[in-house]
Protein backbone atom coordinates (compact mmCIF):
# COMPACT_ATOMS: atom_id res chain seq x y z
CA UNK A 1 0.00 0.00 0.00
CA UNK A 2 2.62 2.51 1.12
CA UNK A 3 4.30 2.42 -2.66
CA UNK A 4 1.01 2.41 -4.54
CA UNK A 5 0.58 5.98 -2.03
CA UNK A 6 3.69 6.92 -3.35
CA UNK A 7 3.20 6.21 -6.97
CA UNK A 8 -0.01 7.89 -6.94
CA UNK A 9 1.58 10.55 -5.21
CA UNK A 10 4.51 10.82 -8.07
CA UNK A 11 1.70 11.27 -10.71
CA UNK A 12 0.27 13.87 -9.15
CA UNK A 13 3.35 15.67 -8.78
CA UNK A 14 4.54 15.00 -12.19
CA UNK A 15 0.83 15.83 -13.41
CA UNK A 16 1.41 18.95 -11.50
CA UNK A 17 4.68 19.60 -13.11
CA UNK A 18 3.90 19.40 -16.77
CA UNK A 19 0.72 21.73 -16.19
CA UNK A 20 3.16 24.05 -15.18
CA UNK A 21 5.87 23.48 -17.91
CA UNK A 22 2.57 23.78 -20.18
CA UNK A 23 1.63 27.30 -18.61
CA UNK A 24 5.20 28.72 -19.22
CA UNK A 25 5.49 27.04 -22.20
CA UNK A 26 2.36 28.85 -23.68
CA UNK A 27 4.01 32.01 -22.63
CA UNK A 28 2.65 35.37 -20.90
CA UNK A 29 -1.33 36.02 -21.73
CA UNK A 30 -2.95 39.40 -21.31
CA UNK A 31 -6.55 39.99 -21.38
CA UNK A 32 -6.92 43.93 -21.96
CA UNK A 33 -9.54 46.56 -23.25
CA UNK A 34 -9.78 47.56 -26.96
CA UNK A 35 -8.77 50.65 -26.31
CA UNK A 36 -4.97 49.79 -24.85
CA UNK A 37 -4.15 48.25 -27.84
CA UNK A 38 -1.98 50.83 -29.20
CA UNK A 39 0.07 52.16 -26.05
CA UNK A 40 -0.02 48.31 -24.91
CA UNK A 41 1.48 46.80 -28.09
CA UNK A 42 3.94 48.84 -27.82
CA UNK A 43 4.76 48.84 -23.74
CA UNK A 44 5.02 44.69 -24.77
CA UNK A 45 7.25 45.17 -27.41
CA UNK A 46 9.68 47.19 -25.10
CA UNK A 47 9.39 44.94 -22.45
CA UNK A 48 10.30 41.79 -24.78
CA UNK A 49 13.55 43.73 -26.22
CA UNK A 50 14.33 45.00 -22.91
CA UNK A 51 14.30 41.46 -21.15
CA UNK A 52 15.07 38.99 -24.34
CA UNK A 53 11.63 37.24 -23.69
CA UNK A 54 8.95 36.58 -25.75
CA UNK A 55 6.44 39.32 -25.92
CA UNK A 56 3.52 38.56 -23.98
CA UNK A 57 0.22 37.79 -26.05
CA UNK A 58 -2.13 39.90 -25.99
CA UNK A 59 -6.25 39.65 -26.32
CA UNK A 60 -8.02 42.67 -26.98
CA UNK A 61 -12.04 43.12 -26.64
CA UNK A 62 -14.95 44.72 -24.34
CA UNK A 63 -13.85 44.43 -20.66
CA UNK A 64 -16.90 42.53 -20.15
CA UNK A 65 -16.28 40.13 -22.57
CA UNK A 66 -12.83 39.45 -21.14
CA UNK A 67 -14.19 39.44 -17.76
CA UNK A 68 -16.34 36.85 -18.56
CA UNK A 69 -14.36 34.37 -20.26
CA UNK A 70 -11.73 34.76 -17.11
CA UNK A 71 -14.88 33.73 -15.04
CA UNK A 72 -15.20 30.66 -17.84
CA UNK A 73 -11.66 29.66 -17.44
CA UNK A 74 -10.09 31.59 -20.23
CA UNK A 75 -6.03 31.24 -19.61
CA UNK A 76 -5.20 34.63 -19.26
CA UNK A 77 -2.42 35.80 -16.44
CA UNK A 78 -3.22 39.10 -16.60
CA UNK A 79 -6.69 41.73 -16.99
CA UNK A 80 -6.68 44.95 -17.52
CA UNK A 81 -10.31 46.66 -17.58
CA UNK A 82 -11.74 49.79 -18.79
CA UNK A 83 -13.71 50.45 -15.03
CA UNK A 84 -13.62 49.23 -12.10
CA UNK A 85 -17.42 47.19 -12.30
CA UNK A 86 -15.39 44.27 -14.14
CA UNK A 87 -12.57 44.33 -12.18
CA UNK A 88 -14.44 44.08 -8.86
CA UNK A 89 -16.94 41.15 -10.89
CA UNK A 90 -14.05 38.88 -10.63
CA UNK A 91 -13.09 40.24 -7.33
CA UNK A 92 -16.10 38.78 -6.10
CA UNK A 93 -15.42 35.97 -7.45
CA UNK A 94 -11.79 34.98 -6.17
CA UNK A 95 -10.72 35.36 -9.65
CA UNK A 96 -7.77 38.00 -9.60
CA UNK A 97 -5.19 38.21 -6.70
CA UNK A 98 -6.11 41.35 -4.61
CA UNK A 99 -2.98 42.23 -3.57
CA UNK A 100 -1.36 42.78 -7.51
CA UNK A 101 -4.94 44.92 -8.36
CA UNK A 102 -3.78 48.47 -9.04
CA UNK A 103 -5.52 51.54 -10.58
CA UNK A 104 -3.54 52.18 -13.86
CA UNK A 105 -4.60 54.95 -15.73
CA UNK A 106 -7.49 57.17 -16.73
CA UNK A 107 -8.87 58.28 -19.58
CA UNK A 108 -11.56 60.60 -20.97
CA UNK A 109 -14.55 60.55 -23.44
CA UNK A 110 -15.37 62.51 -26.37
CA UNK A 111 -18.27 62.74 -29.54
CA UNK A 112 -16.30 62.21 -32.48
CA UNK A 113 -17.11 62.38 -36.39
CA UNK A 114 -15.43 61.29 -39.59
CA UNK A 115 -12.03 63.11 -40.15
CA UNK A 116 -13.87 65.42 -43.61
CA UNK A 117 -17.22 65.85 -41.61
CA UNK A 118 -17.86 69.59 -41.17
CA UNK A 119 -20.40 68.85 -38.70
CA UNK A 120 -20.54 70.71 -35.45
CA UNK A 121 -22.53 70.21 -32.51
CA UNK A 122 -22.82 70.64 -28.82
CA UNK A 123 -23.69 67.78 -26.89
CA UNK A 124 -27.43 69.10 -25.78
CA UNK A 125 -30.69 66.99 -26.92
CA UNK A 126 -31.15 69.66 -29.72
CA UNK A 127 -27.80 69.84 -30.85
CA UNK A 128 -26.65 66.17 -31.60
CA UNK A 129 -30.72 65.19 -32.62
CA UNK A 130 -29.58 67.98 -35.33
CA UNK A 131 -26.12 66.59 -36.33
CA UNK A 132 -27.10 62.89 -36.35
CA UNK A 133 -29.92 64.31 -39.03
CA UNK A 134 -31.54 60.82 -38.82
CA UNK A 135 -28.09 59.05 -39.22
CA UNK A 136 -26.94 56.54 -35.98
CA UNK A 137 -24.60 57.61 -33.16
CA UNK A 138 -21.86 55.11 -32.92
CA UNK A 139 -20.89 53.66 -28.73
CA UNK A 140 -20.12 50.34 -27.39
CA UNK A 141 -22.39 48.11 -25.96
CA UNK A 142 -24.46 51.10 -23.42
CA UNK A 143 -25.20 47.55 -20.86
CA UNK A 144 -22.19 45.60 -20.96
CA UNK A 145 -19.00 47.75 -22.35
CA UNK A 146 -16.91 51.03 -20.15
CA UNK A 147 -17.12 53.40 -23.22
CA UNK A 148 -20.98 52.83 -23.86
CA UNK A 149 -21.98 52.99 -19.69
CA UNK A 150 -19.73 56.36 -19.27
CA UNK A 151 -21.28 57.50 -22.57
CA UNK A 152 -24.75 56.92 -21.33
CA UNK A 153 -24.36 58.18 -18.58
CA UNK A 154 -23.04 61.21 -19.41
CA UNK A 155 -26.10 61.99 -21.68
CA UNK A 156 -28.55 60.91 -19.35
CA UNK A 157 -26.45 63.92 -16.70
CA UNK A 158 -26.79 66.29 -19.53
CA UNK A 159 -30.88 65.68 -20.58
CA UNK A 160 -29.78 64.04 -24.13
CA UNK A 161 -30.44 60.45 -23.91
CA UNK A 162 -33.76 60.25 -24.08
CA UNK A 163 -33.60 62.61 -27.86
CA UNK A 164 -31.27 60.25 -29.49
CA UNK A 165 -31.10 56.62 -27.32
CA UNK A 166 -33.80 55.06 -30.66
CA UNK A 167 -30.72 56.09 -32.69
CA UNK A 168 -27.53 54.63 -31.23
CA UNK A 169 -25.77 51.37 -33.02
CA UNK A 170 -24.23 49.64 -30.25
CA UNK A 171 -20.61 47.90 -30.99
CA UNK A 172 -18.97 45.28 -29.84
CA UNK A 173 -16.54 47.11 -27.74
CA UNK A 174 -14.96 50.97 -28.37
CA UNK A 175 -12.66 50.18 -31.10
CA UNK A 176 -15.80 48.32 -33.41
CA UNK A 177 -17.55 51.63 -32.41
CA UNK A 178 -14.39 53.98 -33.76
CA UNK A 179 -14.82 52.13 -36.77
CA UNK A 180 -18.45 52.74 -37.69
CA UNK A 181 -17.19 56.35 -37.52
CA UNK A 182 -14.20 56.10 -39.08
CA UNK A 183 -15.54 53.99 -41.98
CA UNK A 184 -18.14 56.68 -42.09
CA UNK A 185 -21.12 54.57 -41.27
CA UNK A 186 -22.04 57.08 -38.71
CA UNK A 187 -22.07 60.52 -38.35
CA UNK A 188 -21.32 60.78 -34.81
CA UNK A 189 -19.66 58.54 -32.18
CA UNK A 190 -18.80 58.62 -28.65
CA UNK A 191 -15.36 56.88 -27.82
CA UNK A 192 -12.88 57.92 -25.59
CA UNK A 193 -10.38 60.53 -26.57
CA UNK A 194 -7.20 57.94 -27.07
CA UNK A 195 -9.16 56.09 -29.84
CA UNK A 196 -9.80 59.28 -31.60
CA UNK A 197 -6.24 60.23 -31.32
CA UNK A 198 -5.49 56.19 -32.80
CA UNK A 199 -7.46 57.04 -35.64
CA UNK A 200 -6.59 59.58 -38.23
CA UNK A 201 -9.84 59.38 -39.97
CA UNK A 202 -11.77 61.18 -37.27
CA UNK A 203 -11.88 64.48 -35.32
CA UNK A 204 -12.85 65.21 -31.73
CA UNK A 205 -15.87 67.02 -31.97
CA UNK A 206 -16.42 68.21 -28.32
CA UNK A 207 -15.58 66.51 -25.14
CA UNK A 208 -17.98 65.56 -22.31
CA UNK A 209 -17.37 67.39 -19.05
CA UNK A 210 -15.64 64.84 -16.53
CA UNK A 211 -18.58 65.72 -14.21
CA UNK A 212 -20.94 63.98 -16.44
CA UNK A 213 -19.91 60.45 -16.14
CA UNK A 214 -18.17 58.03 -13.36
CA UNK A 215 -14.85 58.45 -13.33
CA UNK A 216 -12.82 56.64 -16.48
CA UNK A 217 -10.40 54.14 -14.61
CA UNK A 218 -8.67 51.31 -15.66
CA UNK A 219 -7.64 48.43 -13.02
CA UNK A 220 -5.19 45.94 -13.93
CA UNK A 221 -4.45 42.62 -11.84
CA UNK A 222 -2.99 39.35 -12.34
CA UNK A 223 -5.30 36.35 -12.07
CA UNK A 224 -5.94 34.08 -9.31
CA UNK A 225 -4.99 30.87 -11.50
CA UNK A 226 -2.25 32.74 -13.08
CA UNK A 227 1.37 31.26 -11.54
CA UNK A 228 2.78 32.52 -14.78
CA UNK A 229 6.56 34.02 -13.35
CA UNK A 230 6.68 36.46 -15.73
CA UNK A 231 3.08 37.87 -14.81
CA UNK A 232 4.02 40.44 -11.81
CA UNK A 233 7.50 41.58 -13.93
CA UNK A 234 5.19 42.62 -16.86
CA UNK A 235 2.56 44.38 -13.91
CA UNK A 236 5.35 45.95 -13.05
CA UNK A 237 6.58 47.14 -16.34
CA UNK A 238 3.63 48.64 -16.84
CA UNK A 239 4.07 51.06 -13.84
CA UNK A 240 7.60 51.85 -15.50
CA UNK A 241 8.72 55.15 -16.31
CA UNK A 242 9.13 53.74 -20.28
CA UNK A 243 5.05 52.49 -19.93
CA UNK A 244 4.17 55.66 -18.50
CA UNK A 245 5.79 57.65 -22.05
CA UNK A 246 4.04 55.02 -24.02
CA UNK A 247 0.55 55.54 -22.24
CA UNK A 248 0.44 59.35 -22.42
CA UNK A 249 1.62 59.49 -26.29
CA UNK A 250 -1.64 57.98 -26.19
CA UNK A 251 -3.46 60.49 -24.32
CA UNK A 252 -3.82 58.37 -20.96
CA UNK A 253 -3.38 59.70 -17.85
CA UNK A 254 -1.11 57.76 -15.48
CA UNK A 255 -2.67 57.60 -12.16
CA UNK A 256 0.07 55.49 -10.63
CA UNK A 257 3.99 56.31 -9.87
CA UNK A 258 6.61 55.35 -12.30
CA UNK A 259 7.96 51.69 -9.99
CA UNK A 260 11.89 50.82 -11.33
CA UNK A 261 12.15 50.08 -14.94
CA UNK A 262 12.78 46.47 -16.57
Amino acid sequence: MPVKRRSVLGLALTAGLVSQARAQAAGLVVFAAASLKNALDEIAADWAKSTGKSSPKISYAASSALAKQIEQGAPADLFLSADLDWMDYLAGKNLIKPDTRVNLLGNKIVLIAPKDSKVTAGITAADLTKALNGGRLAMANVVAVPAGKYGKAALEKLGAWDAVKDQVAQAENVRAALLLVARGEAPLGIVYSTDAAAEPNVRIVTAFPADSHPPIIYPAAQTNDSSNADAKPFLDHLRSAKARTSFEKQGFTVLVRSASAT
